[in-house]
């Protein structure tokens, strides 16, 4: 009995010591939290300080991954407002200081004598009818330059949907009750099945042009608040070398060549950029998201196209 006692607290040492480890080094029990938009689908519910791996993530009252804003900037400062999906937020592999809208604030902070505000409201797999539906309800928060960054799959991005949330373990609602459970969760037990989600992922239709659509809707509210927009678009690693875009691809590629001609779109393609840097798989973490190379090269090239357009800083 008197070595039972003695298994069972040794075992609950066990239990609250990894309990302890995996909230304190990793981050674990206390992930990001999302919450449903009938609009936008999803968003980063607002007012959050995570830690995951050591990265800081911060969340402000306008689910953005950014510093605490004012709905309007000071009159003397510059502003810039970048939208996109889980490359332009960062993840929980990148720290706050490392993601694209910092760098790009950080570089242009550099060079000019007043403040500069770069804001940043994305989430993952977000595409641009996300994005549209988010500066529909929310503006444009007086910004002199609006980017969409978006990349080749979110040209065939589904309609927003909100359906995830709660439910699939990366789109969570709530904290989970222990960092082991979720541990568990994330990486042992099978994936919830989401009622719904098959129906949106099989959605019909001229995909492209719908998400073509929301970009020049979005040009449009740019335009109407007497911004700038620019449309920046990163590709997939396979097609930076080989096996290359594939033919889908190529023929969405060229429609939104065609359509930023069409819509006088200020537009950074960076497949040709990163075609031309000697080891373009160094800009990758993975098939999609982009290593800290990656967003230095993406930050640089967004703000010397800010040069380029007459901005002074």
């Amino acid at each position: 009995m008197k070595i039972a006692a003695i298994a069972f607290i040794v075992l609950l040492l066990l239990i609250l010591l990894a309990e302890v480890a995996l909230r304190v080094l990793f981050g674990f029990g206390d992930p990001s939290l999302y919450v449903a938009d009938p609009e936008i689908g999803y968003l980063l519910a607002p007012n959050q300080k995570t830690r995951r791996f050591g990265n800081r993530i911060q969340i402000n009252a306008y689910s953005m991954r950014a510093d605490e804003i004012s709905k309007e900037p000071d009159p003397a400062s510059f502003r810039v407002f970048l939208l996109g999906d889980s490359i332009a937020n960062g993840g929980w592999w990148t720290d706050q200081d490392d993601i694209i809208s910092e760098q790009i604030e950080a570089k242009l902070e550099g060079d000019r004598a007043s403040s500069v505000e770069v804001l940043n409201a994305s989430a993952n797999s977000w595409g641009p009818r996300n994005e549209l539906a988010y500066v529909q309800k929310f503006g444009t928060f007086g910004s002199q330059v609006v980017v969409l960054l978006i990349n080749t799959d979110d040209l065939f991005a589904t309609a927003p949907t909100s359906v995830q949330v709660g439910i699939d373990r990366n789109y969570r609602d709530r904290k989970p009750p222990l960092a082991l459970i979720e541990l568990l969760q994330l990486y042992l037990l099978p994936a919830p099945e989401i009622p719904g989600l098959a129906e949106v992922k099989s959605e019909g239709g001229d995909r492209v042009g719908k998400n073509l659509n929301a970009i020049a809707d979005m040009k449009t509210i740019v335009t109407r608040s007497n911004a700038e927009f620019i449309l920046a678009m990163t590709p997939l690693i396979r097609e930076v070398g080989e096996p290359g875009s594939r033919d889908y691809e190529i023929a969405a590629r060229q429609r939104v060549d065609e359509f930023v001609a069409a819509n006088d779109i200020n537009y950074i393609d960076f497949l040709p950029l990163f075609q031309a840097t000697k080891s373009p798989e160094d800009l990758f973490r993975d098939n999609i998201h982009l290593s800290p190379k990656g967003n230095e090269l993406v930050s640089d090239a967004i703000v010397n196209r800010l040069a380029k357009l007459g901005f002074r800083f």
